[in-house]
């Protein structure tokens, strides 16, 4: 079975400005990344979700401030840029989701690569944040739910802590998180005694990591621990937040891992469980290293098998 590749021109309409590290630059290295590849891989594209389907992760309110904002060509706050095109891109970017489960499901692929954006990880049920204006991996779980998989884990190494997602499904048994992430480093959520509540307790995982604890520190992490802790959860499908801004290269943190870091973490991600497995881009601001670990993710993505 073979892995998938999603993504469209969309994204690059997303129009943060040439200042902005989570620019339409970004989608470039996905293609350069892509490129060696491309025949070993099906190729799907997004759907544009309706906003029925994101009210099951986001408020109505937070989903019309939202369009109201890229409508009026007015960023949301000084990280989170809209224009006309937002809309469509972030109603894209979920939609990647929804077609990557619908290919797992349907048996099309085992394991599916969203190359999305705007990413997803800090938007929290009501508030847009972070570059992020939906939580895609966390409406593509609830998505998932209702396909068939009950119980899904989603695995974020992204360099910044996913505080939208841990913030959706804090109180929800049903939905593992796990991150490892910088600390000290934007949000400034994500402490280790964050656990979970209510019947959610337990199914929470964070493991900070200060500046430059690089490879010796966090690859262990996910090769010696993640397995045990998918073990006892059994998930029946992986969500991963993939962001690349961990890269020792990166601009805007300092966490230090390389690309062959890098390779391992998704090595030992896939190596956890059997479940089907959709990788959904988040952070990576160095252009280069961003090429190099899509690479590297596919490479692992499709040799695995």
């Amino acid at each position: 079975m073979k892995v998938a590749y999603i993504s469209d021109p969309v994204f690059a309409l997303h129009d943060t400005g040439e200042w902005h590290p989570e620019s339409a630059m970004r989608m470039l290295a996905l293609q350069r990344a892509v490129k060696p590849m491309e025949k070993s891989l099906i190729h799907l594209s997004p759907v544009k979700v309706s906003a029925k389907l994101i009210e099951t992760v986001h408020t109505l309110e937070h989903i019309e401030n939202v369009r109201a904002h890229c409508e009026a060509l007015e960023p949301i706050d000084a990280d989170t840029v809209c224009v006309k095109e937002s809309w469509d891109a972030a109603l894209a970017a979920v939609g990647a989701g929804i077609v990557a489960v619908d290919a797992v499901t349907d048996a099309l692929a085992k394991r599916v690569f969203c190359g999305i954006r705007p990413p997803g990880h800090h938007a929290t049920r009501s508030k847009a944040m972070g570059f992020c204006l939906f939580n895609n991996i966390a409406v593509t779980a609830r998505y998932a739910q209702t396909r068939g998989y009950q119980k899904v884990a989603i695995i974020d190494f992204d360099v910044h802590h996913g505080n939208g997602t841990q913030d959706i499904f804090y109180d929800d048994g049903s939905v593992l998180y796990l991150s490892t992430h910088q600390s000290p480093a934007y949000p400034g959520s994500g402490n280790s005694d964050e656990r979970g509540s209510g019947e959610g307790v337990g199914t929470t995982f964070n493991f900070p990591f200060a500046p430059g604890s690089g490879d010796d520190l966090v690859v262990p992490l996910y090769e010696e621990r993640l397995g045990p802790i998918l073990d006892d959860f059994s998930p029946d499908i992986l969500l991963v937040s993939a962001g690349y801004d961990l890269h020792e290269a990166d601009p805007l943190a300092g966490l230090a891992v390389t690309t062959e870091g890098v390779g391992r973490i998704v090595d030992a991600i896939l190596k956890a469980s059997d479940a089907p497995a959709i990788f959904m881009l988040e952070g990576g601001y160095n252009i280069d290293a961003l090429q190099e670990c899509v690479e590297i993710t596919l490479k692992k993505m499709t040799e695995t098998l």
